[in-house]
């Protein structure tokens, strides 16, 4: 879903007895140890010549899947509804009591009201309710917007010569976008992301499931009472009548897209953009777009690693091997996505990749998720066009767990640019609904097909200042958060002071945002 997870922090839970099917195939590969955080490439690739396109592996201790790692075998599976399904009441080790409880999988994949976990008719109706809304947001709109946020970024750091990326810019962009596009009040978007980051970071899933939720049914409470030009409000007038539970369920998977996946799209791309010897030289007159850096990220290092879980409604063939029904088969879109340059390297252009999934539960978000990337990317190269790596690329931190992996440190340098006088006295960007400069709308100006306008030409008051986000997101450079050290690396000065610089990051990241409300 969104950031973020490493399998690494994840505490292991009591382990069924041995001889227990929970134990999966003999020789499963644990993704849950550190070695497929430190390089899940090199794993993918020993997966591949042992097994073929499909092999036995634990997402965690005492939980069996088969992981696809071939790129047709994958989209077989994902154009076969009628045999594989994505709901997890067909998980035959969750029915027969053999997961632990304590794992960190079962508690998210389990059985709810979501698009992604549903099928049929269900599905249908969550999938058309969600397109319907998405579908109303104005692309120009929403483009002009996330401008006016990166460029108020910007703004806090083009005079320093130097900056951290992830924690500046990467990860704000899509959180301050978040909180317009929802029409969600600060104080709500505070406890979500606390929520939401327990939730995926494993630190807390149930914890962080009921805390986003909560936040999630007083959104729905107040744009029931004060509906507005937003994807909430939108959601909630459907002509499908979604429950408050199924509203719940799908602002949770629309807002983790936002605000889990397209800081990893960020900071991935801006990673090739600056260390790939393709995209070397002044980056506004590269020879490769910003698109094609998206492109390449997509393609060879998806920040939505691994994720989609299918179960086999009865028993059947797969690549040569024999499935029951229930049996839990996850999709590796890295290692799909590297099947299939493997035969066919050319992809620059080409948006074939598996990054968003494919088939009917393909992400609904996608356009909305790329669209809001692209634009963060060109506005930060038109400011500051010679950014610079401040290191070398090996010193690189990253989060690398089983379901997700993107950069959580990318230190820049560049020719210190001056902060335009102009835009210190800028209006504020429009809220949804709300004309921005020249008449344009705020993101969700459109009218769509629900054939309920947004109130365009409505004066509204500027919009409130950004949430602050909770130290526990995982795009502040927590050790914990981080691959972990080589075997054997016990704990001392060095990582104590990790610890401690973790800590510094995260302080310095909530006094950005507070200096960021009072410019603004």
């Amino acid at each position: 879903m969104t950031q973020l997870y490493d399998s690494s922090a994840q505490r292991p839970g009591a382990l069924p007895p041995p001889g227990c099917p929970a134990h999966g195939e003999a020789g499963a590969e644990p993704l849950h140890a550190p070695e497929f955080g430190a390089d899940p490439f090199a794993v993918y690739r020993r997966l591949r010549e042992a097994h073929g396109p499909l092999a036995p592996v634990e997402l965690d201790r005492g939980v069996p899947a088969m992981l696809c790692l071939g790129y047709d075998t994958a989209l077989e599976v994902m154009r076969r509804p009628e045999t594989f399904s994505k709901d997890p009441r067909h998980w035959r080790a969750r029915n027969e009591g053999l997961l632990p409880e304590s794992s960190y999988a079962p508690q998210v994949i389990r059985p709810r009201p979501q698009v992604d976990f549903v099928d049929g008719e269900e599905h249908r109706r969550l999938r058309g309710a969600v397109e319907d809304t998405t579908g109303r947001i104005d692309s120009s709109a929403l483009r002009n917007y996330v401008e006016r946020i990166a460029d108020s970024l910007i703004d806090q750091f083009c005079e320093a010569g130097e900056a951290e990326l992830i924690g500046a810019y990467c990860a704000l962009v899509p959180i301050m976008v978040t909180g317009q596009l929802f029409g969600c009040p600060q104080e709500i978007m505070d406890r979500l992301l606390r929520g939401v980051a327990a939730f995926i970071d494993g630190s807390d899933p149930s914890g962080g499931d009921r805390t986003s939720g909560a936040a999630l049914r007083e959104l729905i409470d107040l744009k029931r009472r004060e509906p507005g030009a937003d994807i909430t409000s939108w959601l909630i007038a459907h002509p499908a009548r979604l429950s408050d539970e199924e509203l719940v369920e799908q602002l949770l998977l629309l807002i983790g897209m936002v605000t889990g996946v397209v800081p990893g799209l960020i900071g991935n791309a801006l990673r090739v953009l600056l260390t790939d010897e393709r995209f070397s030289g002044e980056l506004m007159g590269g020879s490769m777009l910003v698109e094609d850096a998206l492109d390449e990220v997509l393609w060879t290092d998806p920040p939505l690693a691994n994720l989609g879980l299918y179960f086999p409604v009865h028993d059947t063939n797969l690549a040569g091997k024999r499935l029951r029904a229930g049996d839990a088969v996850m999709i590796s879109f890295a290692a799909t996505n590297r099947d299939a340059l493997l035969r066919s390297p050319h992809k620059q252009g080409n948006r074939a990749h598996l990054a968003f999934g494919a088939g009917a539960h393909a992400c609904p978000g996608r356009s909305s998720a790329r669209l809001i990337a692209s634009v963060a990317l060109e506005k930060l190269l038109d400011r500051i066009p010679d950014l610079a790596l401040a290191g070398e690329v090996e010193e690189l931190r990253w989060l690398s767990g089983i379901f997700v992996r993107g950069v959580i440190t990318l230190p820049v340098r560049f020719a210190p640019v001056p902060r335009p006088g102009s835009r210190r006295g800028a209006p504020p960007a429009a809220r949804p609904g709300e004309p921005g400069p020249q008449g344009q709308p705020g993101p969700l100006g459109q009218p769509g097909p629900l054939g309920q306008p947004g109130p365009l030409g409505q004066r509204q008051e500027a919009p409130p200042p950004p949430p602050i986000p909770p130290i526990s997101l995982p795009f502040a450079t927590d050790a914990a958060s981080a691959a972990e050290p080589p075997t054997g690396a016990g704990p001392g000065p060095e990582s104590e002071q990790q610890a401690e610089d973790g800590q510094k990051q995260q302080s310095i990241l909530l006094g950005f945002l507070n200096r960021w409300r009072r410019a603004r």
